[in-house]
């Protein structure tokens, strides 16, 4: 039996993984040779018997022994290894006893260095002993036989090794001559000066050879790919150029959206337009990720990052400062985009979220133009979306672009997303074959490919640019095509190349047909998301593979199947996928357990980096933690660590669904709770608790249903365990629920004494949060009843429970049905205007709120007959409404001031602002306040004495008005 290394599982001898989690075994087999391609590093001293005639055999002993070191070291720190040394030579083998992808790219940077290494290390020796040494190197890739790597007989015989042994001994002193199969792996890395084709001993035909003169720092191939030239889209490109000239021209904001099916260039297309606008322009990015309900705000937050100079290992007090100097004087914009990165424990109203935005993106514009680009909309939170619209409709005097790209699918979901006259989009079609073909030649620098080749490739791909490169990256790959004399041919017969039908399968076989060190790499990072920075990684590949994370992602950024990333988004040492394909692809290859595994150690490792930032990636941790979870359970019963993973991921998701709820995000907020159940056993206490907190927010997105079958479980549950707050609490959801989903007339009757039921049990518990939800709901029967002197009482009694409860969106609700209750109850005048003026104070840090309070106020004032004063509030809060909303709660704050006209005896006034009411919500088919502004608009103008026009408007109200609307009827 053998103990597995991955999961301790004991496994009969002869398996060769793991039975349990698939992990390699060390299993011993009987030593054989192999057949293998390497590239072997022969470098020798010239001149070093004269050395003996110069020094002490001592000394010369010491000079040979910091020659071998220096010279070794270059060649170990690449992942040569020292095969042998003979006399004065060495001979270093790179590709056992396993290849790796850039074998011959390691073994030229390691005879490059030791070039240098001896230039530094003659510094030394001439100083201390008054000599010099010149070496010699010559590198050759090729095919060797090699005995088993497990033994002592390492030994590489072959042509190979012939080749590079000659190679050095034609090189001059201190150069470095390389061999034409070594210059084909890697000529887009090195810069050389060919030399005369070399006679060499034993080949009967010259033998071409390089000198390496450098070796570039970063792979000039990879840096070529991602700056080659756009194909195909010049049409689309001018549309852009054209929407930006437009913004920088009026100093208006434009939005342009790039929609297409995967692959056929949208990121490219972008990346392409935000290179130039960066001339002239601010550009930001921020991508929606694919997976998680609930990260509603993510691209807003990597956005603010980049504009702020966040880096990712900044801590809180840091990122704060950051972004206090972005926002500058204006504390009020600071406070609300602080709230959405998480970096304050403050939290507003959606509405006061995208007003922040808003003015965040106009204060950025003031300074140069603003390009706001933001990828994979398809993936948005609804909420995202919304705030995106409304950034479209009201970013004012400000040269702002928003560059969205997303699939079909979005305007599917969105029909009128381009209904703005400054909205369009732009729809790519698959590339024609001339493109096709341009796109070839750009991934092919001056070789060419074969017309028969290139014809199928052009012919599978479809137009598609993703399909195109990774085609013919597996062809290059797999050896299917071979380069001679300039251009690239089928190493066979033709239809032995063989292409996959979909894009899909092309990219499992790439993935298949990694190096196992490569995939060791790129599994752990598929596991972290598109986006993955690099020390992200090197934590979570495994241990034999760690010190080489970097060279293997590069070796994966010339398969074309990831890229680096511009460090612009935050992190250090950023890389993506090529594609969101490959990502998914390379991810749903991984076993079960493997992913849990990858998912709880990338959450170890960010919790570590993140420190105080930690509650900024509370969604997205809670993800990680809730996949390791899942996967767990659906392997087998879980034990007590597959248990914790559930208890910490509930309480992320469940904090974070606190924060959504808070701010209105609604259908995060019911997304994020629902999945924090989800992760607890049943009656488990924390789940059992959660409960009808989940139903409350399930009623408020509208799925009465889902939150029935929560709340049916939360009173089953309190009844086992004669729990009475939990089922206090269950019943008032239940009756929220009731009123929500249209109650009868005799719902009022049954739902007072539950509701003080309830309000003895929250107050015996000391329970501040369920006596503010009490309360509210009683001033709501209250309310209905036009009962306004006992609403008001409720609505105070609920807004000092919510002010002890720390609940800031049950203050702020309660605070604005408080001032409505006192204005249209018995409460005195002077004491209304008191306590909606103290109400203003309460609800400052939400403009939405205050405008509606101040409006009230103004009421108030005009019954005192005070009108100039009045006048003024409702201006000041119809203004501070219309920096969040422009319709609804415009209309609303217009028919207060129509109000206060009537009492100062001025209809044709009250006229106007019922007319501009009207009109705006005509606008949206809303009939529910407009019945009442129609009802008001009607008696404003029965008292200007045009009585027909008032009847046709009375008749008007009463079509519009439900039948329970008392006030328009």
């Amino acid at each position: 039996m053998q103990i597995c290394p991955g999961c301790g599982e004991e496994n009969p001898a002869k398996f060769r993984l793991c039975g349990f989690c698939g992990t390699a075994l060390a299993v011993e087999l009987p030593p054989q040779e192999v057949r293998k391609t390497v590239t072997l590093v022969f470098s020798d001293l010239k001149g070093s018997t004269n050395l003996g005639e110069k020094l002490d055999s001592e000394a010369l002993r010491e000079v040979m022994a910091r020659y071998f070191d220096e010279m070794k070291r270059p060649l170990e720190r690449h992942g040569g290894r020292i095969e042998k040394y003979i006399g004065d030579a060495i001979m270093a083998v790179f590709g056992l006893p396993r290849a790796h992808e850039d074998d011959a790219l390691r073994a030229v940077r390691a005879a490059f260095e030791m070039k240098e290494a001896l230039e530094l290390l003659n510094v030394e020796l001439e100083r201390r002993w008054g000599v010099r040494l010149e070496n010699r190197t010559g590198v050759n890739t090729g095919e060797v036989v090699s005995g088993d790597s497990a033994s002592a007989q390492r030994l590489v015989t072959g042509d190979a090794v012939n080749v590079a042994a000659r190679l050095e001994q034609a090189a001059p002193a201190l150069e470095v001559l390389i061999g034409e199969p070594t210059y084909r792996l890697v000529r887009h890395v090195v810069h050389v000066e060919a030399v005369e084709p070399l006679e060499l001993k034993g080949k009967a035909e010259r033998v071409p050879a390089y000198r390496l003169l450098a070796v570039h720092a970063t792979d000039e191939e990879i840096a070529r790919r991602r700056g080659a030239p756009l194909v195909g889209r010049e049409a689309e490109a001018r549309v852009l150029g054209e929407a930006f000239e437009l913004a920088c021209r009026d100093r208006a904001c434009q939005a342009v959206t790039l929609v297409g099916p995967a692959g056929l260039g949208k990121s490219r297309l972008t990346e392409e337009f935000a290179r130039a606008a960066r001339e002239t322009a601010r550009v930001l990015r921020g991508r929606c990720l694919p997976y998680g309900d609930g990260i509603t705000f993510w691209p807003l937050v990597e956005v603010v990052r980049q504009a702020a100079g966040i880096e990712h290992s900044d801590q809180a007090d840091a990122a704060r400062e950051k972004l206090g100097a972005l926002a500058g004087p204006h504390a009020d914009v600071l406070a609300r985009v602080a709230s959405v990165l998480g970096l304050s424990s403050e939290q507003f109203p959606l509405q006061e979220l995208f007003w922040g935005t808003r003015k965040l993106l106009e204060l950025l514009a003031a300074e140069r133009p603003l390009v706001v680009v933001l990828e994979d909309l398809h993936w948005a939170e609804p909420t995202f979306l919304d705030l995106v619209e409304h950034l479209v409709e009201t970013v004012e005097e400000s040269p702002v672009l928003l560059l969205c790209n997303a699939r079909p699918d979005l305007l599917e979901h969105r029909p009128h997303w381009t209904d703005p006259p400054n909205a369009s989009q732009v729809l790519l079609e698959p590339l024609g074959p001339e493109a096709s073909r341009r796109v070839i030649g750009n991934m092919l620098g001056e070789a060419a490919l074969d017309e028969a080749v290139t014809a199928r490739v052009i012919e599978a791909a479809e137009g598609n640019p993703l399909f195109v490169e990774q085609l013919l990256s597996m062809l290059i790959d797999e050896k299917l095509v071979e380069l001679e004399d300039g251009c690239w041919r089928a190493s066979g017969e033709l239809p032995a190349v063989t292409l996959p039908p979909t894009i899909q399968a092309l990219l499992a076989s790439r993935i298949d047909s990694l190096d196992p060190q490569e995939r060791a790499v790129v599994e752990p990072a598929s596991v972290i998301g598109y986006l993955f920075p690099e020390d992200a990684v090197r934590e979570l590949v495994p241990d034999a593979v760690r010190e080489k994370t970097k060279p293997h992602l590069e070796s994966l950024a010339r398969k074309q199947l990831i890229r680096p990333e511009p460090a612009e988004r935050g992190f250090e040492d950023p890389w993506r996928f090529d594609h969101v394909l490959i990502r998914d692809t390379t991810y749903e290859a991984l076993l079960k357990r493997t992913r849990a595994a990858l998912h709880e150690q990338f959450v170890r490792w960010a919790d570590r980096v993140n420190g105080d930032r930690a509650s900024e990636y509370e969604e997205i941790n809670g993800y990680h933690l809730e996949q390791a979870y899942r996967y767990l359970s659906e392997l087998g019963p879980l034990d007590d660590h597959g248990l914790e993973l559930g208890v910490d991921a509930a309480a992320r998701l469940s904090s974070a669904g606190r924060r959504a709820r808070s701010r209105g995000d609604l259908g995060a907020a019911a997304g994020l709770l629902e999945r924090a159940v989800g992760v607890l056993p049943e009656r488990d206490p924390r789940r059992v608790a959660l409960l009808p907190e989940v139903g409350e927010a399930l009623v408020d997105f509208g799925r009465f249903a889902d939150a029935q079958t929560f709340l049916d479980e939360a009173t089953a549950a309190a009844d086992e365990g004669g729990d009475a707050r939990l089922a206090a609490d269950a019943r008032l959801i239940r009756l929220l629920l009731e009123l929500r989903a249209g109650a009868d007339e005799r719902w009022s009757d049954a739902a007072v004494p539950a509701i003080e039921e309830a309000i003895e049990i929250f107050t015996a518990a000391g329970d501040d949060s369920g006596l503010a939800k009490a309360w509210r709901l009683l001033a709501y029967v209250h309310g209905t009843a036009c009962q306004y002197g006992e609403a008001a009482a409720a609505c105070e009694r609920a807004l000092e429970c919510a002010r002890r409860a720390g609940d800031g969106r049950e203050e702020r609700t309660n605070a604005t049905s408080y001032a409505l209750a006192a204005c249209w109850g018995p409460t005195p005048v002077p004491e209304a205007i008191a306590r909606c003026e103290a109400v203003i104070e309460q609800v400052s840090e939400s403009r939405l709120a205050r405008g509606w309070v101040t409006c009230i106020l103004g009421y108030l004032h005009a019954m005192q007959e005070d009108f100039d004063r009045a006048r003024e509030l409702c201006r000041e809060g119809r203004a501070a409404i219309g920096e969040i909303d422009k319709t609804w709660y415009v209309a609303w704050a217009s028919m207060f001031a129509a109000r206060v006209e009537m009492l100062a005896g001025e209809p044709a006034a009250a006229e106007q602002e019922l007319r501009r009411a009207s009109e705006l919500l005509g606008g949206m088919g809303e009939r529910y306040l407009r019945s009442s502004v129609t009802a008001l608009l009607a008696r404003a103008i029965s008292a200007q004495g045009r009585l027909d026009e008032a009847y046709s408007l009375t008749e008007l109200a009463e079509e519009l008005a439900g039948e329970d609307d008392v006030e328009s009827q």
